[in-house]
């Protein structure tokens, strides 16, 4: 007799009480995957209990916890550091910024670049959303780097007009409104009006005087006070009443109004000096005067900031026989 021993699964006796003997008996798959579901619920339960104990009541933190906040660590150093790189670039931009308005841009008389617009932002939709829920420090660092990068632009963009300026600051010498529009003798005028603010002597009320009015009897000879291009000439009943607006170029425009009579015709290109008509009471006028406006960069400023009073006489008249002789 062979015997054939099966050894493709173990096998599991039980005594019969009935034939007094033992009998293979055999469990059946479902309850062998219930068995192994069993075991399996109880091992993660067991882990997670491990786990609880471990953390909550031990008060230990888990491997991978600990690599995590050692990683967060390093990256938050790193940040940190870089902050203090973007404190000394903003130090230096500042510094350059107050250079640029106060001397290169003021040397050239080009206006200052408000504070607003060197630190604006970028404005629109929400650029950092992909930053929330990140650390605050995380999402500071990257608004301070895009203010930064913003700031570096606007000052190069200015270092680019001062350039620009610079190289034609021989020409735009010539072109700044640098002398008075009559020859300064005393006694012949006086400033019956200045610029700015005043009780209008017409209307009665407060407006703005967007220039100077020299009084002085009508006939009195005007001058042009840079070279420059005649771009308009105007003769109305009401206003300015006989007016001159000269294009000196660089930003600058001077008017010369309320004239009695005009010897520039538009497109005639002028000369510091020559000779442009005679001051009148024509327009809106209470009386003979020359109103005398320098606007820059369209906007009106104050023609004493330009121009001294009391320059000699004879180096005025000077320079007008020059201009003159030479025909412009």
């Amino acid at each position: 007799m062979e015997y054939i021993c099966d050894m493709s699964r173990p096998k599991k006796y039980v005594f019969n009480p009935d034939t007094l003997s033992y009998e293979i008996t055999e469990k059946s798959a479902r309850r062998r995957l219930l068995k192994s579901i069993f075991l399996f619920v109880a091992s993660v339960a067991a882990a997670v209990l491990y786990g609880w104990v471990y953390t909550s009541v031990l008060g230990r933190e888990l491997p991978k916890t600990v690599i995590l906040r050692k990683t967060n660590a390093r990256w938050a150093s790193k940040v940190e550091m870089m902050n203090r790189q973007l404190d000394r670039c903003d130090d230096v931009l500042s510094s350059l910024a107050m250079r640029d308005n106060d001397i290169y841009r003021s040397v050239f008389g080009m206006y200052e670049i408000p504070s607003e617009v060197r630190n604006a932002g970028f404005g629109g939709v929400n650029r950092y959303s992909h930053l929330d829920g990140c650390s605050p420090l995380l999402r500071r660092t990257a608004v301070r780097l895009d203010m930064l990068t913003r700031k570096t632009y606007v000052q190069s963009k200015s270092f680019d007009e001062v350039a620009a300026v610079s190289k034609r600051a021989g020409d735009m010498a010539l072109c700044v409104p640098a002398i008075p529009p009559i020859c300064p003798v005393p006694a012949s005028y006086h400033i019956s009006s200045s610029f700015g603010y005043r009780v209008d002597p017409v209307y009665g009320r407060s407006a703005f005087h967007e220039g100077m009015d020299f009084a002085m009897p009508s006939g009195n000879a005007v001058y042009c006070t840079a070279d420059g291009v005649v771009e308009t000439v105007r003769h109305e009943f009401f206003g300015y009443g006989n007016s001159v607006l000269v294009d000196h170029g660089f930003g600058y425009k001077t008017r010369y109004a309320h004239m009695k009579t005009i010897a520039v015709h538009e497109g005639m290109t002028l000369k510091r000096g020559a000779f442009i008509g005679e001051s009148g009471n024509s327009g809106k006028s209470t009386g003979p005067h020359l109103h005398y406006e320098v606007i820059y960069k369209g906007r009106p400023v104050n023609p004493y900031n330009y121009f001294d009073l009391s320059m000699n006489t004879d180096e005025y008249m000077t320079l007008v026989d020059k201009v003159r002789n030479s025909g412009s």
